[in-house]
């Protein structure tokens, strides 16, 4: 099965509108890594996403990732572990093993690096369209742009 690794970047963007429910059209087990969590900060993200990870039983760890961090470090020119970094070592690891593994980021360093390396990557707006191609009527598409981009511009 797919494994789905969710970016803060899109945690943020869905939590702050209450949307985060519209992740689980993916078929595939969501993983939300604990230094992704730590990247959200704001409320109502935090709240919403506590919420999301335990009425979903969201995975919040990989122990796949642990042997290629230090390759992701490389890879993204980075120092120190953060985020990125363990996305990306997950992408390595993955795609290592000839497994599937999907990215959901908005962050255009992750997702072109994650996509060179062999991942299915999408962003918020991919995750609102696949919703509606899933049956999610048009309309909380309209709404849940309209909150997007009323975010964006405050």
């Amino acid at each position: 099965m797919t494994q789905v690794f969710i970016d803060a970047t899109t945690l943020i963007s869905l939590g702050t509108i209450g949307e985060l429910n519209l992740l689980t059209t993916f078929t595939g087990d969501l993983v939300i890594l604990p230094l992704i969590q730590d990247e959200v900060t704001t409320e109502p993200v935090q709240t919403n996403l506590t919420r999301f990870i335990d009425e979903y039983e969201v995975r919040t760890c990989d122990p796949a990732i642990r042997d290629r961090t230090h390759q992701a470090k490389t890879v993204l020119g980075e120092s120190t572990e953060n985020g990125d970094v363990h996305l990306i070592a997950a992408v390595l690891a993955y795609t290592a093993n000839n497994r599937s593994i999907g990215v959901v980021s908005d962050d255009r360093r992750v997702r072109t690096t994650a996509r060179g390396l062999g991942a299915t990557v999408t962003g918020t707006i991919g995750v609102i369209v696949r919703t509606v191609d899933k049956g999610l009527p048009p309309r909380t598409l309209r709404n849940s742009s309209i909150a997007l981009t009323h975010m964006a511009s405050t």
